[in-house]
């Protein structure tokens, strides 16, 4: 491995803010899991699961734009801090809650909406951070690393929420508890970061500033439809990992753990390509590994709704936490390189709506699995996103190639 690879890290405060992000992941990411779990436990129902994550991903709709505003204007430090305190106390709350016997469907609705809401804040702060801390040399790098730390944590917390989860004296409410604590540490590692007040305060109304985002991105072309691509990718062929409990459990007859492990095989993969791609996401050919990623990406989802057994399934995860996370990190990187350090809250939190439209779409997916099967649902969801990607490459090549005449 190359020493470029963890190049950002001799950085003293991009290793505190990584650091804060692998515990503010762990509960983020043990909280994913619980969420599903406790809504199946609840109801049941692949359509249970989906309305579940729309809420995450009405509050995030919601309010994704805005924290990309607030990142452009406000000092990001306290941003972050508000949002995960936020998140950690939310978790608190349903941990009780399920502890106490008390926890009811529509609590977990109230607190994924509420969680969708403050990572929507937090997101692009949590972006644009990085590129603060680092400069712009090592953008890519910096992003990958940030990525690694997310898809370290995807190989642990989902598996350890699963586990605790599964033991009768600490059930889904004590796992909820352990990841408020992580979400805790993490607030209180980001106090101890730089103010990093914005590039260019503006005093301008917020629906304006927003406004001017979607201005800024349809001028230029490039970065309009990587966004494009990144949203119709991620909020259909991202869905997968919402009906995990629902093909494990629902179909295959199998245990909360292996839920858990299933994530973290998903998450290996991922660990592996964010260390391939942490010294090339600066390099010339990281927009043909882009389109390589998205690819197979789309191909893997369809082939994890036909695994026939959970070995194949743990298998295909694998190649799909590869493909997954260097799509998601070449496409943040690159919209980062080709836009302005002023307007990079704004244009991340457009990039982060993929994950607002990830929950939304959710409901409607989930209700498509109850009507045609949940197997031919996640094919479904494949196809599409393989279609998006290879549209996004053609037209890239087309512009490429016209530009060099």
């Amino acid at each position: 491995m190359r020493s470029a690879t963890f190049v950002s890290l001799h950085v003293p405060t991009f290793r505190l803010f990584w650091w804060s992000g692998v515990f503010s992941y762990l509960g983020i990411q043990m909280q994913f899991l619980l969420r599903g779990l406790l809504a199946w436990d609840l109801t049941e129902r692949e359509s249970g699961l989906g309305v579940v994550y729309l809420a995450f991903g009405i509050g995030l709709l919601v309010f994704t734009p805005i924290g990309g505003v607030l990142a452009d204007r406000w000092a990001k430090r306290t941003l972050l801090v508000l949002g995960q305190g936020t998140i950690a106390l939310v978790a608190t709350f349903m941990g009780v809650a399920a502890i106490s016997g008390n926890a009811e469907y529509w609590m977990l609705l109230v607190t994924s909406l509420s969680q969708g809401a403050m990572f929507g804040l937090i997101g692009p702060a949590r972006v644009s951070t990085s590129a603060e801390l680092v400069g712009h040399e090592h953008l890519g790098n910096a992003i990958s690393l940030t990525s690694m730390s997310m898809s370290m944590t995807r190989i642990f917390a989902p598996a350890a929420a699963g586990v605790l989860a599964g033991v009768a004296t600490v059930g889904i409410g004590g796992a909820y508890l352990v990841a408020a604590v992580f979400s805790a540490i993490s607030t209180i590692l980001t106090t101890r970061l730089p103010k990093l007040e914005p590039v260019n305060p503006s005093a301008r109304n917020p629906l304006t500033e927003i406004f001017d985002g979607l201005s800024y991105v349809r001028g230029k072309p490039e970065l309009r439809r990587l966004i494009m691509t990144t949203i119709v990718a991620i909020a259909i062929g991202f869905n997968y990992v919402a009906f995990m409990p629902a093909l494990v459990e629902g179909q295959m007859g199998l245990s909360e753990s292996h839920v858990g492990f299933l994530t973290t095989a998903s998450a290996v993969g991922a660990v592996v390509m964010t260390a391939f791609i942490a010294s090339r996401a600066d390099g010339p050919d990281s927009g043909r590994l882009l389109i390589c990623c998205g690819l197979v990406f789309g191909i893997s989802v369809v082939l994890f709704g036909l695994a026939p057994n959970y070995l194949l399934a743990l298998l295909v995860v694998v190649v799909l936490g590869l493909a997954t996370n260097g799509f998601m990190v070449l496409t943040t990187s690159r919209s980062m390189a080709i836009s302005e350090p002023s307007h990079h809250g704004r244009v991340q939190s457009l990039m982060q709506l993929a994950f607002a439209g990830f929950g939304i779409a959710a409901a409607p997916l989930g209700a498509l699995a109850e009507m045609v099967g949940l197997r031919a649902t996640i094919v479904a969801m494949g196809l599409v996103t393989f279609c998006a990607v290879a549209i996004y490459g053609v037209v890239l090549s087309r512009s490429v190639g016209a530009d060099s005449q």
